[in-house]
């Protein structure tokens, strides 16, 4: 790729660590309940049982307005504001001769995308923890980008690993 400028997460931003902090060594284990309700750890809790997160992957299909950074800026805003999850940055970019690649991270994770404007193509990515519902986000994406056609499949993260990790209800 030529003359494209790299963007190294953590260098310039006003906030968030540069680089893992080791210093302090090993976080001691949690003694305390994941299960319980008044916990504040953001995991989701539901009848199949506790897990991190809900990680959608969106298919936008036969969709216009792909090619547009300032309209899939607002779109990743209005999916925030839907669900009820926390904006913390935006950071797009526009390919030449076209396309776009980017990512809102939010206090709840992420949603992401890199679109193919020539055949009407974009993969979202929409992961969210805690109390945000990205479900919403299939709705906010089909109207901002002008298409009924639109593909998900979801992946409970996490699921399993706590119990994995060896913690009892």
């Amino acid at each position: 790729m030529k003359d494209v400028n790299l963007f190294q997460l953590g260098y310039g931003l006003e906030t968030g660590a540069q680089e893992e902090d080791t210093a302090r060594g090993p976080v001691p284990a949690c003694d305390r309940d994941v299960f319980d309700d008044t916990r504040d750890d953001h995991f989701i809790r539901d009848e199949a049982g506790v897990f991190a997160g809900t990680h959608l992957i969106i298919e936008v299909v036969k969709g216009t307005g792909l090619d547009d950074e300032a309209r899939i800026q607002q779109a990743f805003r209005d999916c925030v504001g839907t669900c009820g999850a926390t904006l913390l940055h935006i950071h797009t970019h526009k390919f030449s001769p076209q396309g776009v690649s980017g990512v809102a991270v939010l206090a709840e994770s992420h949603i992401s995308v890199h679109t193919w404007p020539e055949i009407g193509y974009g993969a979202f990515d929409v992961f969210m923890c805690g109390d945000a519902k990205p479900w919403l986000a299939v709705d906010v994406l089909a109207r901002a980008f002008n298409t009924s056609d639109v593909r998900v499949r979801e992946l409970r993260r996490g699921e399993g690993v706590v119990s994995e990790a060896g913690i009892s209800p």
